[in-house]
C-alpha cells in the first residue's frame, strides 16, 4: 500500500507540474458554458428570433429553459466529451513515459510495475472525477446566474444521479485507451482510438444497437435517446464493465512485458 501511495504521489507531481490539468479543465468547462448559452437563447424569444438557426439548434438540442434540461445537457456533454477528454488524460498519463523516454527509468524503480500501473489508473480516475465535479459546480453557478426557474429537489437528485452514473461509465471506459497508449508508445494511437470510439458510438446508436456497444451506453444513459433508455438492461452495463476489465488486464500485462517490447 505504501508503494502504491508513493507511486500515486509521483504521478500527481508529474500532472501538477504540467499544463494538462488546466487545459482539460478549460476544455470540459465548455459543456456548462454551452448549456448556459442554450438556456439564455430559449429564455429570450427576441434573441432567439435574431439568432435564427442558433435558436432552432437550441430547441432541438435543449428543449426548455429549466434545470432538468440544463442538467441533462451536462450529462450529455459528459457522455460525449468524456470519451475525448478522459481519453486525453489516459493518453497523457500512460503515453508520456514513451514520448519523454522515461519508461526505462520508471521500470528500474523498486516499485513493482503493477503498482505503477495501478497508480496511473487511480490518477486518471481521480482526475476525471474532479473534472466532472468541476463541471457540475460550474453548471450550478451558471444556472443560478441566468436565473433558471426553481426546480424540485427530486429533479436535482435524479439529474445528479444520472450525471454521476454517466461519469462512472465513462471513467470505466478509459482503460482500453490506456492500453492503446501503452502499446502504441505515445499519444497519437490512443487519441485516434478515442475519436473512432466517438464516431462508432454515434453511428451504432443511430442504427439502434447502441445498448450493445460500450461507448454508446453512457450517451444513451444520459437521456439523449429518450426516457426509454433511462433504465438500460444488465447487458449494457455488463458490456461496459467487461470492456473496462479487458482494457485494464491488457494494460497490466503489457507493462509487465514493457522492457521486452520497448
Amino acid at each position: 500500500m505504501k508503494n502504491i501511495l508513493s507511486a500515486l504521489w509521483g504521478e500527481y507531481l508529474k500532472a501538477r507540474r504540467s499544463k494538462m490539468p488546466l487545459l482539460t479543465a478549460l476544455g470540459f468547462a465548455f459543456v456548462p458554458l454551452m448549456g448556459g448559452f442554450f438556456m439564455i437563447v430559449l429564455k429570450d424569444p427576441e434573441m432567439a428570433r435574431r439568432l435564427g438557426m442558433v435558436s432552432a439548434k437550441a430547441q432541438i438540442v435543449a428543449g426548455n429553459a429549466d434545470w432538468q434540461t440544463y442538467l441533462g445537457i451536462l450529462s450529455q456533454g459528459t457522455a460525449i466529451g468524456g470519451i475525448v477528454l478522459f481519453g486525453i488524460i489516459a493518453s497523457w498519463v500512460f503515453g508520456r513515459e514513451y514520448s519523454d523516454h522515461t519508461l526505462k527509468d520508471l521500470l528500474a524503480l523498486p516499485t513493482t510495475r503493477s503498482e505503477i500501473v495501478l497508480a496511473k489508473f487511480f490518477l486518471v480516475a481521480l482526475w476525471s472525477a474532479a473534472l466532472v465535479v468541476l463541471v457540475y459546480l460550474l453548471g450550478l453557478a451558471i444556472g443560478s446566474l441566468i436565473r433558471l426557474p426553481v426546480a424540485s429537489t427530486e429533479i436535482f437528485w435524479q439529474s445528479s444521479i444520472t450525471l454521476a452514473v454517466v461519469a462512472a461509465l465513462m471513467i470505466l471506459l478509459v482503460t482500453p485507451i490506456a492500453f492503446v497508449a501503452s502499446a502504441g508508445h505515445g499519444y497519437l494511437p490512443p487519441m485516434g482510438f478515442a475519436i473512432f470510439a466517438v464516431f462508432f458510438a454515434q453511428v451504432i446508436a443511430a442504427a439502434g444497437w447502441g445498448e450493445y456497444f460500450p461507448w454508446s451506453v453512457p450517451a444513451l444513459r444520459s437521456g439523449m435517446a429518450g426516457p426509454e433508455y433511462d433504465n438500460l438492461g444488465f447487458v449494457s452495463y455488463a458490456l461496459v464493465v467487461a470492456a473496462s476489465i479487458v482494457g485494464m488486464v491488457a494494460t497490466f500485462v503489457w507493462w509487465e512485458w514493457a522492457d521486452q517490447v520497448y
